[in-house]
């Protein structure tokens, strides 16, 4: 099963972001995954992790909710 990471930078105030992404994983995914990990980090940092694999960088990608969720899918495989 598929463990997500979170890294969000604690000083930068991403706490709600992180937030708000691990709760739409958990009500898109449910039991379909293993874990969903709040990792904190600093220096603007804010990146999403599927098994080890990163799905979503905000250095390189617009912040929508929806599409980070969609980017977690294909880990979660079929079942989801």
């Amino acid at each position: 099963m598929t463990r997500v990471e979170i890294e969000y930078c604690v000083p930068c105030g991403m706490l709600n972001r992180a937030q708000d992404v691990s709760e739409a994983i958990l009500k898109q995914f449910g039991e379909s995954i293993d874990e969903v990990a709040l990792v904190t980090g600093e220096a603007g940092v804010f990146v999403v992790r599927a098994d080890d694999e990163v799905v979503f960088d905000k250095e390189e990608d617009e912040y929508d909710v929806d599409a980070i969720v969609r980017s977690v899918k294909p880990y979660v495989g079929a079942a989801a």
